[in-house]
């Protein structure tokens, strides 16, 4: 991309001039006097982005669709566990995401670098990926009833607890598909916002945008996930393979879709993306090539890395590494360690741990509003400290807050025995407070983990040149490699110590202070602004 580039353009209306900087052709200058804007044109800018980037905060934080990724990370572990898929496989069910990001992400970040379109450069992508998102969380919520139909039990799912394996496969279609579709947006939504801030207001505060919907969506999301009134409100959810649980989940897909739809038509409004010339191709994109051109240009970008970004992606994937178990097992966690209950055993046994589980969802809200107040820190934070300090910080934060779940489980589990259980009325209130204390608290990692990493990159890119797309492909691989590592190994652990999710977290502690410590030594010291004025963080 050529981010540096500015075209002024003369307009006779009212006798302005606009400025139009060339980023991807994304429009993100105003309606300029001279040397500066005046504060109120100042603030209709940040506005008209923020909201043009309700999708960009899109798959990984926009209203409508962070809502669906809010569901699936809260309810669809869970729900996996009902179609008779065991606790320690539940983690290969997410190979599908690292799989999806090495392959997707490069592709789609490739040609929406070089696509000439005459909506623009990253709203073709994420058009499209919207569409197959709200298909596949419509596959996912009516699983149970269309493996009824494929020749499941023909028992009412309240007095059936067993496998339901036509279910699990069409539930696993669809879970591919939706993270297939979550990395076809994801890309260029990271694109689309570092080419609207770019020149201006800087990638830190574009990013901490980006964190906000995350937070906006999240809330809303795990709200919904925390419901248990969908299947009253909605009583025609409920099936004879699809009982109280199963139908919550249809009714909060069911809004997912409604907020996907409405959050994505904002940002094809209101994104001022100008369309790519076809002559402009080559020198803001890279190399050409055809498709297989991708891989080409991605294994000569790691081949030719530059030392400072080499030591962004081994920090970034050693920071995933300590996130993905929190990431898959969090409501797991407390339906299993902190309510006892087992979705796979007697129906108490699931109400309880389904009680469990909206419990969990409710955490992560608290989770995601912490996440929401933090992003406007974070620029000033970062300007005062710099990224490699506050991303640190954050780290042995993760490493304090994994700890305190170690020990909460490993003491809630203590003497606990599931034949004993059947006059259990419900977990130990202080350690229930405890473990939503800890939910809450690691919501402020979280919007750093959301947006300084990626910040870092955006600035390193744009010292070293290069395009946008490609280069946020690139950091992806050190997000997808720790989650396959991830994925493949804490069911194994899992059956190795037989303990629930108290290893991943443990495992998961350990490399958080890792990173804590190698942010100090390895990272650049970046601060994650531009040299124009700071619009946010108290500038």
């Amino acid at each position: 991309m050529e981010e540096g580039r500015g075209d002024r353009e003369k307009c006779t209306d009212g006798g302005w001039t606009a400025q139009r900087a060339s980023n991807g052709g994304v429009v993100v200058g105003g309606n300029g006097d001279g040397d500066g804007d005046d504060a109120g044109k100042s603030l209709r800018r940040i506005v008209r982005l923020f909201f043009a980037c309700m999708v960009a905060g899109g798959i990984q934080g926009a209203g409508g669709i962070q809502y669906g990724w809010a569901l699936q990370l809260s309810l669809l572990s869970p729900y996996s566990q009902t179609l008779g898929i065991s606790h320690s496989y539940v983690s290969l069910t997410w190979i599908c995401g690292p799989i999806a990001g090495f392959v997707v992400q490069p592709i789609v970040g490739y040609y929406s670098d070089r696509c000439t379109m005459k909506m623009g450069r990253r709203r073709p992508f994420i058009l499209v990926g919207c569409l197959i998102i709200c298909i596949s969380v419509m596959v996912i919520g009516f699983s149970a009833d269309i493996g009824r139909h494929l020749g499941d039990t023909k028992e009412h799912c309240s007095t059936y607890n067993g496998p339901r394996w036509s279910a699990a496969m069409v539930y696993i279609v669809g879970f591919w598909f939706l993270d297939f579709a979550n990395n076809t947006v994801q890309g260029p939504a990271r694109a689309m916002m570092a080419d609207l801030s770019a020149g201006r207001h800087g990638p830190n505060v574009g990013q901490s945008i980006f964190s906000l919907w995350m937070a906006i969506g999240s809330v809303v999301g795990y709200l919904s996930g925390a419901n248990g009134k969908w299947h009253e409100w909605f009583p025609s959810l409920k099936t004879a393979a699809c009982c109280d649980a199963c139908a919550n989940l249809k009714g909060a897909f069911f809004t997912a879709v409604l907020l996907i739809v409405v959050s994505m038509s904002v940002t094809m409004y209101l994104a001022d993306e100008v369309a790519l010339d076809k002559q402009d191709v080559g020198a803001s994109s890279g190399s050409g090539g055809g498709g297989c051109a991708v891989f080409v240009d991605l294994f000569k970008s790691l081949k030719n890395l530059p030392p400072t970004m080499f030591r962004v992606l081994a920090v970034t994937a050693i920071t995933w590494l300590s996130w993905f178990p929190f990431i898959q097992y969090n409501t797991d966690w407390m339906g299993r360690e902190i309510y006892h209950g087992d979705p796979q055993g007697t129906a108490a046994a699931a109400d309880v741990y389904d009680a469990g589980v909206r419990e969990g969802a409710m955490g992560l809200l608290f989770c995601s509003v912490a996440l929401g107040a933090t992003s406007f820190a974070i620029p000033k934070l970062c300007r005062k400290l710099t990224s490699k300090v506050v991303w640190s910080i954050s780290s042995f934060l993760v490493f304090a807050l994994m700890a305190v779940m170690v020990v909460v489980g490993t003491v809630s589990m203590r003497g606990y025995r599931p034949s004993l259980a059947a006059g259990l009325t419900g977990p130990d209130p202080t350690l229930k407070g405890v473990a939503l204390a800890v939910f809450a608290l690691i919501g402020i990692p979280q919007a750093v983990l959301f947006s300084v990493p990626w910040a870092v990159a955006s600035e390193v890119t744009a010292e070293e040149g290069g395009g946008q797309g490609l280069a946020i492909g690139v950091l992806n691989i050190a997000i997808v490699v720790p989650q396959l590592v991830i994925a493949l190994t804490a069911g194994p652990i899992d059956g190795a110590f037989n303990k629930g999710n108290t290893p991943a977290f443990g495992v998961g502690g350990a490399f958080a202070f890792i990173c804590g410590v190698l942010a100090l030594i390895w990272l650049p010291k970046t601060r994650g602004v531009s040299n124009a004025a700071v619009v946010a963080g108290g500038h």
